[in-house]
């Protein structure tokens, strides 16, 4: 996906790091992903999340918290209640860009973050909350801190490992930690939630979902990450959850209006990658795009992969009507297309090298799937294939016609 660098002010004075990424092709709407405790944005979750999003026209931003990855700030000194800060100024920057009914995304300490958020925010801004490994009590976070905390508590600041790194934390970030109620908090949550949750995780157990859970109003849901860990290292896993958020987050997200299908033939329009293009039918809507080999984000088909396709769809169509019509017991057809540039090498073609013309071609392979067709039948279908209405077409005297349109 395109990845655009976003700077975030803070109400503390410093900026945050973050990282958008945005659909190749239009964008319906908008999402703000949480890190886990310690992580940073470029955590598998945060980007196999983000991504998925923005593969379903969501543009969706990952970034760091106060004093983690390249965010400025010292993460010993601001604790869960500068997590949330954090949160609603990139929640309201997102907005401001994208316009209001977002959706919030979170992961472990990230995902009781968003929770907390989501009901501080204005109403209207947030439209949905997703979690992923969340701990129903924050205070469950200090946990996994290696240190002597009361010392912490007695001299106002130490030094601590939290997951092998070291930090130095102050009082004020354990007081912060403990005194969060979340439960409560989610409770008095008007918004639909989607707990995800393994019940394999080994530092925030399954417990902490049925807490949270149970503690939620309607529309709820609860997705379960079987065999995974708690960080989702297993792209698998990552991925999995990603699609689902993706396709529960579009039920509930006021997708923006955009450009309409048209009455006829296709309309194309550029989007944000360096190729990617949206398309619409009167009926069906894609993204075509390049491979990364030339630049592209390899979101969608290649302009050639739909012309290839044209003619192999139009001549599978028309030997299965053919077939159908005719009795023949027609089991199916598998037809393989590839495109040739640069065709005039070809010995058999020397008069067009001689006159200077360059030569294209397609090369269309058909297997025929029917055990009972005799020999005559399959000749037919063959020679129907070359009847397909974009064969004819292709072959025949074509014209294009380019008008510039107003606005």
């Amino acid at each position: 996906m395109p990845t655009e660098t976003l700077s975030i002010p803070t109400g503390r004075g410093h900026v945050l790091a973050g990282s958008l990424e945005m659909p190749t092709g239009l964008v319906r709407g908008a999402a703000l992903f949480a890190h886990c405790f310690t992580c940073t944005k470029q955590s598998r979750a945060a980007i196999e999340v983000s991504r998925a999003l923005a593969r379903a026209g969501i543009a969706a931003l990952r970034f760091d918290f106060t004093g983690l990855g390249a965010s400025e700030g010292e993460f010993g000194r601001a604790g869960f209640a500068v997590d949330v800060s954090d949160l609603i100024d990139a929640a309201n920057a997102l907005c401001d860009r994208f316009g209001d009914g977002i959706l919030l995304v979170g992961h472990s300490l990230g995902g009781a973050a968003v929770l907390s958020a989501a009901g501080i925010l204005p109403k209207g801004r947030i439209a949905a909350v997703a979690t992923i490994g969340a701990p129903a009590d924050v205070p469950h976070v200090l946990l996994n801190i290696k240190g002597d905390l009361a010392a912490i508590e007695r001299d106002g600041e130490g030094e601590v490992t939290i997951g092998g790194r070291p930090f130095k934390i102050g009082r004020d970030f354990l007081q912060q930690t403990r005194d969060v109620d979340l439960v409560d908090q989610v409770a008095a949550l008007r918004l639909p939630l989607l707990i995800c949750h393994s019940p394999t995780d080994q530092i925030v157990g399954i417990e902490h979902a049925s807490k949270l859970y149970g503690a939620a109003r309607h529309p709820k849901s609860f997705l379960s990450l079987v065999g995974a860990d708690h960080l989702l290292l297993d792209d698998s896993d990552a991925r999995f959850a990603a699609r689902i958020i993706e396709v529960w987050a579009e039920r509930y997200m006021p997708l923006k209006a955009d450009w309409p299908m048209p009455e006829d033939g296709v309309v194309i329009r550029t989007g944000h990658g360096k190729f990617g293009t949206e398309v619409h039918t009167s009926t069906h809507r894609f993204v075509a795009d390049e491979p990364l080999s030339v630049g592209g984000d390899d979101s969608g088909p290649t302009p050639y992969d739909l012309l290839n396709a044209a003619l192999g769809t139009c001549t599978a169509m028309t030997m299965k009507m053919y077939a159908d019509r005719k009795g023949w017991a027609l089991e199916g057809v598998t037809v393989e297309v590839r495109h040739e540039r640069e065709h005039e090498s070809h010995d058999d073609h020397a008069m067009a090298m001689a006159a200077g013309e360059r030569l294209q071609a397609l090369y269309r392979t058909i297997t025929i799937r029917g055990g009972t067709l005799d020999d005559e039948q399959r000749a037919k279908l063959i020679e129907i294939a070359d009847k397909c209405p974009v064969h004819r077409t292709l072959e025949g005297e074509l014209h294009i016609h380019t008008g510039l349109a107003t606005g």
